[in-house]
């Protein structure tokens, strides 16, 4: 459902380190989407539910972490992969701990399917919800993930 009027809200969707080489993994544990291609796959999904989207990524915690604080009063909801700093960054938890809305984990693999240090996830535990091994489809479906909470929450 494609809306018209202008967007309501605004989702900030992060990106941590390595994702900008999504596309380049020859065993395709990411699905074969660049990077830019799934930036564009999530700007409709966010039109298409009347969102605005800034799409971001750094291969830098601190980055991550000013982001997020960044996002507090401009953002309803963060969108966020964290990559292999999932497993790590208690500053990250830090960050999202401080953030007002809606929050959802989103990776493109099956973190479970993997090594067992990607079992555990600091952001699972303030996020509203985790998507996990749906590819790209998982980014669209994070998005409108949001947009669902958030909305949700205004009535």
């Amino acid at each position: 459902m494609r809306t018209t009027t202008a967007p309501d809200l605004t989702i900030w969707f992060l990106n941590g380190p390595n994702a900008n080489l999504y596309g380049l993994d020859a065993n395709k544990t990411y699905g074969s989407d660049s990077f830019p291609v799934l930036q564009a796959r999530c700007e409709k999904k966010a039109a298409d539910v009347g969102a605005s989207l800034r799409f971001l990524q750094s291969n830098h915690e601190g980055v991550l972490v000013d982001w997020i604080q960044e996002a507090r009063g401009v953002a309803d909801g963060i969108v966020i992969n964290a990559a292999g700093l999932t497993y790590s960054s208690v500053p990250i938890l830090d960050a999202l701990m401080a953030f007002p809305g809606r929050i959802v984990e989103a990776h493109m693999s099956n973190i479970w399917k993997r090594e067992a240090f990607r079992h555990h996830s600091y952001i699972s535990r303030v996020a509203d919800g985790v998507i996990a091994g749906l590819g790209g489809d998982g980014y669209e479906f994070a998005i409108e993930a949001v947009a669902k909470l958030v909305r949700r929450e205004r009535t």
